[in-house]
Parts: C-alpha cells; structure tokens; sequence
C-alpha cells in the first residue's frame, strides 16, 4: 500500500479499525484503472448466486469437472496414494464439497478410514462441507479449519501419511500467474515430498463458449457481480445505484482470460461513509472485478515447475474443455529462469 493510501486511511475514525472491505475498496477505486478484489463477492447473498451459476446451462465449469471426476476418481487416489496406506485429503476453498465426494467416495473404498481437512474463510461453507460429507461418509472423519488461503497462513496438518491438496473448480485462475505461481510454492511448504496435489483448470477454448458462460441469459452472473456493490452499501454505507452500473464479461485474448466488469453507465458520484469521500465515475468508466484465467498444457506445466511441483498425469473431458491435474511435491525446487521456467 503506497504512503498517499496510508495516509488517506488513517484519518478515518480512529475509534474503530479499519476494516479489510475498507482498505480493499480505497485501494482499487483509487487505481487506475479501478478494480475492486473478487473476495468481496462471497458474502451469504453473493456465495447464494454462486451456486445458482454452477447450475446455469451456460456455465460448463463445474459440470465438466464434476465428470471427470465422476469417472476417474478411483484412478486420481490411487494416483495420488502411490502405494501409501493412510492417504488424507486437504481441500482449499472447500464450498460445499459436492464434487470431493466423488473423491472420498473411492478413498472410503480403498481405506477403512480417512480424514478429510476443509479449508475455507466462511464458516457458512465449512458447516455445509462438513455436513455433507459426514451424512454421506460416515466412515470419513472431517476437520474443519477457518483460514484465509491467500494470507500465507499455517496449517498443523496430519504428520502421518501422504496427503492430497486439492485446489478444484478453476479457481487458480482467478489469480494472476504470478500470484498463482505463488499462492503454489506456499502451498507446497505446507506439504512433505511425496504429497500430491490435484488441481482443476479451465482450459483455452472458443470465444463464444467463453462468453456465454460469463454471460448467462437469465442475468444470474450480472446479479453476483453487481451483488459487491450491494455489499459496499451495506458495510460501508456506500451510496452506489445498482441500476446506474452494467455488468459486462470480457475475452482479453493476449492475457488468456476472461474480466468481469462493471461499467458505469453515465457520469455520477458516489459515496462512501466509511472512507469520509466520494469517487467520480465517467460514462463507460470501468470497475474491474474478477480475472479467470484459461489455460494449456504448455502453461499448466510451466506453473507447477515453477512451484516445485512435478506434473504426473491430467485428466480432461471430451472435448478438452476442462483439466484435472495430479502433481507431486519434489523434494529441492529449481530455480526459475528468466523466462519464467524452471532450470
């Protein structure tokens, strides 16, 4: 954060602390261009939306990947077991963990007991990945744990055994590659040589596919991202009219992603109590929400060697739309090159 930040935070009230939607907010309407991050969308409405999207007919994401591992999760654990008699599962972002069951499932089938370790910043979504796994497994014993992945935290995981981390869903390309490369390598020190991670990555395709999955005709993605700006109201008393905003999606074809945007659809003010201020915005002016990086072989190959992960096996659907991918911890990382890949 740059001083003239600092500076503007630290003369809000100083009888309360500033809160992380504050700073995030002054942070990204201050830019240019402005941005807000995407962890504001997931509060209880905008976590609500998101799962309505997962089922939307244009959103191919999460179907895709629950086949794939409908049809191979007993090839994904014994993959990742590699002969190792006591496997436990680590899961990042865990939601409500309806597709991980698939992968329990077969690990319940190969060992008379397990531990399954959710990880997630709501204690709403841990209840439910617990629940659900508890009610389907009972054999599987389940151990919640509230942490922010993104703030580098530790976790006391299992000693014994290998563990399997899993990050699913695409959600690695919601980080810019050189924030995935390094949310990776943290992950990586919170695992042993050995240990074993399957990640799932959405993959380049055509534009038009692309799209309509960010694009939905029903509006329900328009009303997640616009669902920030009803957040902001309500925290930090922010005067934003959601009708005055356009949610628009993107295909940035030099940067392999898709952007969400919210664009202003006339000049206006708006302002915010809590940051004592008002931002001006031009007509068609943008507010950057979220990134999702698509992906290939080449660059999902290069992203785990430069997190001291070595590639083993993926596995696609049909028409390659989507990847799941099984890499293991080696045990000295490389040095990356110049060029970003590992020597």
């Amino acid at each position: 954060m740059n001083l003239a930040l600092i500076t503007e935070i630290s003369r809000l009230t100083p009888t309360s602390s500033v809160s992380k939607t504050a700073e995030a907010t002054l942070a990204g309407l201050t830019a240019a261009p402005r941005y807000l991050p995407s962890w504001l969308f997931y509060d209880a409405a905008g976590s609500r939306l998101f799962e309505q999207i997962t089922e939307l007919p244009e959103y191919y994401l999460t179907r895709t990947e629950r086949e794939i591992f409908r049809a191979n999760a007993d090839a994904m654990i014994a993959a990742a077991a590699r002969e190792c008699d006591e496997l436990s599962v680590v899961e990042l972002g865990a939601g409500s963990a309806s597709k991980t069951l698939l992968l329990l499932k077969a690990l319940a089938a190969r060992q008379p007991s397990s531990l399954y370790l959710p990880i997630d910043v709501s204690d709403a979504a841990l209840h439910m990945a617990a629940r659900n796994v508890r009610s389907a497994l009972p054999t599987v014993r389940v151990q919640p744990i509230r942490a922010d992945i993104t703030h580098a935290e530790h976790f006391n995981l299992p000693e014994n055994g290998r563990r399997l981390a899993l990050y699913i869903g695409s959600s690695i390309g919601n980080f810019d590659p050189d924030e995935a490369v390094e949310l990776l390598c943290w992950l990586r020190t919170q695992l042993q040589p050995g240990d074993a991670l399957l990640l799932g990555t959405d993959m380049v395709k055509d534009e038009p596919t692309l799209h309509a999955a960010y694009n939905d005709r029903a509006g329900v993605t328009a009303a997640f991202n616009k669902n920030m700006l009803t957040r902001l109201n309500r925290e930090l008393g922010a005067e934003f009219s959601l009708d005055r905003f356009r949610h628009r999606a993107l295909w940035n074809g030099e940067r392999s992603r898709m952007e969400m945007h919210l664009f202003s659809t006339e000049r206006q003010m708006v302002r915010i109590a809590a940051l004592d201020r008002g931002f001006t915005f031009a007509a068609g002016e943008s507010i950057h929400t979220e990134n999702s990086y698509k992906f290939t072989p080449d660059s999902i190959a290069a992203m785990f060697s430069r997190s001291g992960f070595a590639l083993e096996q993926s596995w696609y659907d049909e028409a390659n739309w989507f990847g799941v991918h099984l890499a293991r911890v080696v045990d000295a990382m490389a040095e990356p090159t110049e060029d970003g890949a590992a020597a």
